[in-house]
């Protein structure tokens, strides 16, 4: 696989009064293509009104910043025939395929005045006026009057429509290094009707997620701050290795590996997972898929001493997910203590320093 993997902003859909909507198509990213997924960001200003439309895929929504409210339309068998939801900051919501949520890009106005008269029971000069009467597409400002019209949000349907997922009790927490939180359809069964599953990693200064892998594509959007990301493929090689910053969505495909670490401001990341129940597999932490492997047979396939591999698996089993700032230098040498205890049982002939050089690059 030779895509571009890349982070990227968003192209420029809309912009009005009201808001904007910006995106990344899958038709413009080969990776997005391939994943068969898609990104949005929608922005509404005070009064900012998006027009109901329906989705041409199921899609999850998470609020970045901000309060907003929502309309679904709920299926044609339940007492209520679309539920009004009040959102705030953290609020993940789901939005199944067909579902409309709060703007018509004019499809009354694609049919002739004759056919919406038919289908309306209406005269001709009524049905021009329902087809051509709209003052803008897909996101409009509403005057004053306009939005207290808006019916207000039903609190008791939030937890049956939304979860809250930054205040989630976090699934990992680890004092100075950060958080994950994971919402999947077990824990929110309002999810498994979208087939995605959600999750938010806060990573503190310089605080490392380890690398990992799904079986299925994962889609990260860059909610705050700065870092890097690594990912490795299928065949072992590094094939990104670049910076992250607010705004961006980078795509790690199916059993890619992907390791993230945050600079000196701290990282916040949300992504989604194209299935409810992904398999996932860890490299560190007691969970690591090497940790499943007999300690001689680890020792001999990375080719290390006894001892290092001793503190490698002790390493795992003490680990976790997320690592805080460690000294790299201290690290460095102690590792060249346990690479010079081998050279002198094995190679106490050659110089100690030339041995120790080799070993650790």
């Amino acid at each position: 696989m030779n895509m571009d993997l890349s982070p990227k902003f968003p192209r420029t859909f809309i912009v009005t009064e009201g808001g904007g909507y910006y995106n990344w198509a899958a038709a413009d990213s080969e990776v997005l293509g391939e994943a068969k997924v898609a990104a949005g960001k929608l922005v509404l200003k005070p009064q900012g009104f998006a027009l109901p439309h329906y989705a041409d895929c199921s899609k999850v929504g998470y609020v970045v910043e901000g309060n907003c409210g929502v309309g679904l339309t709920l299926p044609a068998n339940t007492k209520d025939k679309t539920a009004f939801i009040g959102l705030k900051k953290g609020d993940v919501i789901p939005v199944p395929l067909h579902q409309s949520h709060g703007g018509s890009q004019g499809h009354l106005a694609a049919f002739s005045p004759e056919f919406i008269a038919r289908t309306y029971h209406a005269n001709v000069e009524k049905a021009q006026k329902l087809a051509n009467s709209q003052k803008g597409v897909l996101i409009i400002k509403l005057g004053q009057e306009e939005a207290e019209c808006i019916p207000k949000p039903y609190e008791e349907l939030v937890n049956i429509w939304t979860q809250n997922i930054d205040g989630a009790s976090p699934d990992v927490q680890v004092n100075n290094g950060g958080k994950s939180t994971t919402l999947t359809g077990t824990k929110f069964p309002f999810l498994e009707e979208v087939g995605l599953n959600v999750t938010r990693l806060v990573l503190e200064t310089s605080a490392t997620r380890t690398p990992a892998y799904a079986s299925d594509a994962q889609v990260f959007y860059v909610a705050k701050g700065r870092g890097k990301v690594q990912i490795v493929g299928l065949e072992g090689k590094l094939v990104l290795n670049t910076k992250v910053e607010t705004g961006q969505v980078f795509v790690v495909p199916k059993l890619f590996m992907v390791t993230i670490s945050a600079d000196g401001e701290g990282l916040e990341l949300v992504s989604i997972v194209t299935s409810t129940r992904p398999v996932t597999g860890e490299l560190a932490s007691k969970n690591s898929v090497l940790n499943t492997i007999p300690s001689s047979i680890l020792q001999v396939s990375l080719n290390v001493t006894p001892e290092l591999n001793q503190h490698f698996k002790r390493m795992m089993e003490t680990g976790t997910t997320i690592v805080p700032p460690i000294n790299l230098t201290m690290q460095q040498s102690y590792f060249g203590s346990i690479t010079d205890h081998r050279f002198q049982e094995g190679c106490s002939a050659a110089p100690a320093t030339r041995q120790s050089e080799s070993e650790l690059q």
